[in-house]
């Protein structure tokens, strides 16, 4: 099959079945890893390993758009009514996600992995670094459910808010795991200068999404100031050069084009910010949505996540359990109202994107080989999981909350 006509299919089939689950009460994104699913080339065979191959590109440009249009719900007005309780919240979701997955590995891993290597040099290493992965959030899922039902309110800001910054602690928590992870393993402190490494990364990013934020939202001078067209154009071109730049330079990609969105929605005039964002929801992000959630079904390892169904199934559990209490606990010390406190965690359970990226990292540490490889097996094999569930916890929170408007 030619790639074009793989392209129309996808598009295609995503589109009838995101319709299809939504008359039935589903969220459509669950509809288009569904078709992903069906033309996955392990599962049915219908289109190349070599076309998803292709599609790098595309994967990574919906991604920049994705992560632009969460930053572009960050608005200052809001961060300020709710800043300290966004931080409890992060901070609580993040690290105890963090910490029991750990707990939880260290106790159960010697029984599930008896032949992976001894307790200090694999178990343990192996522990840490999937409980730092365990904190991220992919916030693509349910930024594509709160556009579907049109949702607004405390709790979506407190979800998009939260996966925006604990995306920076993962970084974090996994920079400092693996340092840990290689002292574990060859008992040295040569891998301890890495423990700047994120700081550099988050530094840049954030640099570099207020660079090109500021760049459009200068621009309209020089534009015809009402073409559309224009508009759009200059925002794609400055998306691909935040992201690839920052990719370049070994930044974070995601957190820049965040950045990105976010300088722009506080930093322009209303009128400009409104209509660009508007454009966005309307007309680009419906076929983003498709495209990136039927190829993410289309890249899913069905047979990975059963070879390491058991240890996949403790890390989601423990990451699960600490996204809920995680954030119920960040809520109520932050002091947010009730709704925030029940429902934000049930946001916050969706995750691919950059911890498969991070996980892919790890193998240039060449003493981490045989840690790296069972990691990055379970790590794909939760997303096959986080991708099909994120979808439905994110619409109970939407639900719940009483946020939703469609």
């Amino acid at each position: 099959m030619n790639g074009i006509l793989a392209v129309g299919l996808a598009i295609i089939l995503g589109y009838v079945l995101g319709e299809l689950v939504r008359k039935i009460g589903l969220p459509r994104v669950s509809g288009y890893i569904v078709a992903g699913l069906l033309l996955n080339p392990k599962i049915t065979g219908f289109v190349s390993s070599n076309f998803l191959a292709s599609m790098d590109i595309t994967t990574d440009f919906s991604l920049a758009i994705l992560t632009f249009a969460i930053g572009g719900t960050l608005a200052f007005a809001s961060l300020k009514d709710l800043g300290k309780k966004i931080m409890f919240i992060a901070l609580g979701e993040a690290q105890l996600s963090a910490l029991l997955v750990t707990v939880g590995c260290l106790a159960t891993l010697p029984f599930l992995l008896p032949n992976a290597g001894g307790f200090m040099t694999v178990i343990a290493p192996l522990a840490i670094l999937l409980g730092a992965l365990a904190s991220p959030t992919d916030p693509s899922a349910t930024l594509a459910v709160v556009r579907q039902y049109k949702a607004k309110g405390m709790v979506t800001f407190s979800i998009m808010a939260s996966a925006a910054l604990d995306d920076a602690l993962g970084i974090l928590n996994y920079s400092l795991a693996v340092v840990v992870a290689v002292v574990l393993v060859t008992h040295h402190l040569e891998g301890i200068g890495t423990i700047f490494e994120p700081l550099i990364a988050i530094g840049g990013a954030v640099g570099m999404g207020v660079v090109t934020g500021l760049a459009f939202r200068f621009a309209p001078k020089w534009l015809s100031g009402e073409n559309d067209g224009l508009r759009i154009a200059l925002l794609m071109g400055l998306l691909g050069l935040c992201y690839g730049v920052s990719s370049f330079l070994n930044l974070d990609q995601l957190l820049a084009t965040m950045i990105m969105g976010m300088t722009i929605v506080n930093l322009s005039e209303h009128q400009q910010r409104h209509r660009i964002f508007h454009l966005l929801e309307e007309s680009i992000e419906p076929i983003v949505f498709i495209m990136f959630f039927t190829i993410s079904g289309m890249l899913l390892d069905v047979a990975v996540l059963i070879q390491y169904l058991p240890v996949v199934l403790v890390f989601v559990f423990f990451r699960s359990i600490g996204k809920l209490v995680g954030a119920n606990v960040g809520a109520r010390l932050g002091k947010a109202s009730r709704n925030v406190q029940r429902y934000t965690g049930w946001g916050l359970i969706p995750q691919g994107g950059i911890v498969i990226g991070l996980a892919l990292l790890l193998q240039q540490e060449p003493v981490l080989a045989p840690i790296s490889n069972i990691l990055l097996n379970v790590i794909i094999g939760a997303t096959v999981i986080h991708e099909l569930i994120g979808p439905l916890t994110a619409k109970i929170a939407i639900m719940k909350s009483g946020e939703a408007h469609q």
